[in-house]
């Protein structure tokens, strides 16, 4: 049954679709028969976790389903000699204090949360699934002294895991620490909630967000099936509150590195006010090689795009370097 139509039980709220996120092994069969051996091995590396919502836009059994290939473990995952560094960032360098990355001058990262609402199995924080869940409120005070006596950095950027995971309580109190330091401009909510777990776009959540603007949104859709009517409330929902929702996409093979899913994908985005933002070179990551696309074939891509679309409809094509070096363009 696809979202939208009629769901028993709390379908609609958001801590019953985190407290059916986590996968087992006939959870796995169940949607996908004939698994080889090695997933009990599998699994104890890398979970698997999905909620039942972002598992109803699947077709059940299609193993070149775009949805399922996203979040099902692939016994590659445990074979892949493509890429060895599990950071290959180097976040872990450039982390003053436990929960904090600052890799670029005038910014920094803070891993809020270590939960997902789906564990994508392309994500760059792979390492940090089977680590132990960050105290918060314990890292916070030393996050807030450094982040207070580095005058430099004007913007903070709010990730994970994904911190709109987090209750209202806990975001609320976050943002309002940061927002008492003068000199930070800016926040940013890095969250994919809004593509797989929309219904925790709740209207007190949007009133909370608001009250610290400036404050941006980034999501991840990465093909035009997640664009769901609740996907597109979701971002209406952060849009009517001020808060501007932008999209990085990250390339990935047999999923969208094709110029047609591609146009699909920007114009449905542009449909949901969603601004085009990154299209992403996956990064190297442990476990992630059969997800890698030659950098040539996304040029050609965004070539093509360019050709037929609007520049309103076209991202960024970037590759995010190790270290301090940043993002480099590829367009």
């Amino acid at each position: 049954m696809k979202p939208g139509r009629s769901r028993g039980g709390d379908w609609n709220n958001w801590r019953w679709q985190m407290d059916r996120s986590s996968g087992t092994l006939a959870g796995i069969e169940s949607l996908l028969p004939g698994n080889p051996e090695g997933y009990e091995e599998l699994l104890t590396i890398y979970p698997f976790a999905a909620t039942p919502y972002y598992l109803s836009l699947a077709a059940k059994g299609d193993r070149d389903d775009p949805v399922l290939k996203q979040c099902l473990p692939d016994i590659a995952e445990l074979n892949d000699q493509t890429f060895p560094a599990g950071d290959p960032l180097e976040e872990e360098r450039f982390m003053p204090t436990p929960g904090l990355i600052h890799r670029y001058r005038d910014r920094c990262l803070i891993l809020a949360a270590s939960t997902c609402a789906v564990h994508c199995r392309h994500c760059n924080r792979k390492r940090l699934w089977q680590k132990t869940k960050p105290d918060l409120r314990a890292n916070l005070p030393a996050i807030v002294e450094y982040l207070s006596r580095t005058k430099e950095i004007r913007e903070v950027i709010i990730s994970g895991g994904d911190p709109l995971t987090l209750t209202d309580e806990v975001l609320d109190w976050l943002m309002g620490s940061l927002r008492q330091i003068g000199h930070l401009e800016v926040l940013r909510i890095g969250s994919r909630v809004p593509v797989v777990m929309p219904m925790r776009v709740t209207g007190d959540l949007c009133r909370i967000l608001r009250k610290y603007r400036p404050l941006w949104l980034n999501t991840q859709f990465n093909h035009p099936l997640e664009i769901t009517p609740e996907a597109r409330k979701a971002c209406s929902r952060l849009l009517e509150a001020g808060i501007p929702v932008s999209n990085q996409t990250v390339l990935l093979k047999g999923i969208n590195d094709d110029y047609k899913i591609m146009l699909d994908l920007v114009h449905g985005l542009q449909r949901a006010s969603v601004r085009p933002y990154y299209l992403f070179q996956a990064d190297q990551v442990r476990g992630t090689g059969h997800f890698h696309v030659d950098t040539e074939a996304g040029r050609r891509i965004m070539e093509r795009l360019r050709q037929t679309t609007s520049g309103l409809c076209l991202p960024r094509y970037v590759i995010d370097r190790p270290g301090r070096s940043g993002k480099t363009s590829l367009n």
